[in-house]
């Protein structure tokens, strides 16, 4: 994951039993860390609380020889990596799902304000939709442009223009500059929030292999999410971390699309026996079953 030139990532949070504390439960972390199309690989970490040390610790050093690119939410906890405090030239970029979320979520007190605001994003969705139309209809073959090519190509045209104009229009309808929205307001909180991340939710058009919203990485968090309503909270922060690993191996098998449970029955039975120097041959991404990795 950290050779890759842009990685996705988000936290959520998980009940912990803690034993200090007998009969209730404290709040730890998983984040998740998605690897780009060239390291297609995505690692989940545990920590005990939301501190930034997390992120920090992870990405310490990435990016130090190049200029690199970490796609995430608002939180504050990434600032410090983004002034280079973990060694790395980060670019921030923000996501535009976070930001049609809040004007989203602000159209029962202004329906009229938040419907505009979310056709302006939805204008920058449907350049999204045209580059991948254009990417699908081409004919095979050696001349066919790649994705991230027809991407740039069409923000530039397209989504560099708009984005001017919406950033235009969330100005004036700040109560400051003369507009119908309270700063307090839902509403309001939404256009602070979307003129706050501005440069970096533009960055997206800069590159045609970045995205313009953080979903990976919130799709990968979603195992967690739905599992956690199953098995309720972790047993102990050691628990957390073993509860990472295991994260990490299945999300890794699905995104290579290995049969998870064949993987691992198959990997637990020989690993005792396998060579340290050659375990990364029991990655998903390079795992064959013992009965196939004979035969080579």
């Amino acid at each position: 994951v950290l050779a890759s030139r842009i990685i996705h990532t988000d936290d959520t949070p998980v009940d912990v039993l803690d034993r200090e504390y007998p009969g209730t439960t404290k709040t730890g972390r998983f984040w998740v860390y998605l690897g780009d199309k060239d390291h297609p690989q995505i690692v989940f970490t545990y920590t005990p609380s939301r501190s930034r040390n997390g992120p920090m610790e992870f990405l310490k050093g990435w990016g130090k020889d190049r200029k690199v690119y970490l796609q995430a939410d608002a939180y504050g906890g990434y600032d410090g990596i983004y002034l280079g405090e973990a060694g790395g030239h980060v670019i921030e970029v923000a996501c535009f799902a976070h930001c049609r979320r809040k004007c989203y979520d602000a159209r029962e007190s202004d329906a009229a304000t938040s419907t505009q605001a979310l056709a302006y994003i939805r204008l920058l969705y449907d350049v999204e939709d045209q580059a991948k139309e254009q990417f699908e209809s081409q004919a095979p073959g050696s001349d066919a442009r790649p994705l991230s090519a027809i991407r740039l190509a069409l923000r530039q045209e397209l989504s560099v223009p708009r984005l001017g104009q919406f950033h235009a229009w969330l100005k004036s309808q700040q109560a400051a500059h003369g507009g119908p929205v309270l700063p307090k307001s839902p509403m309001g909180q939404a256009i602070t929030y979307a003129l706050n991340q501005w440069d970096a939710l533009c960055v997206f058009t800069t590159d045609g292999d970045l995205d313009i919203d953080n979903n990976a990485s919130e799709n990968a968090l979603r195992r967690v999410a739905l599992s956690r309503k199953n098995w309720l909270f972790c047993g102990s922060d050691n628990g957390g971390h073993t509860a990472a690993v295991l994260f990490s191996f299945i999300a890794v098998c699905q995104r290579h699309k290995v049969n998870a449970f064949d993987y691992l029955r198959d990997v637990l039975s020989r690993i005792a026996a396998h060579p340290m120097h050659r375990l990364a041959e029991l990655l998903p991404d390079r795992w064959l079953p013992a009965a196939a990795a004979n035969l080579i």
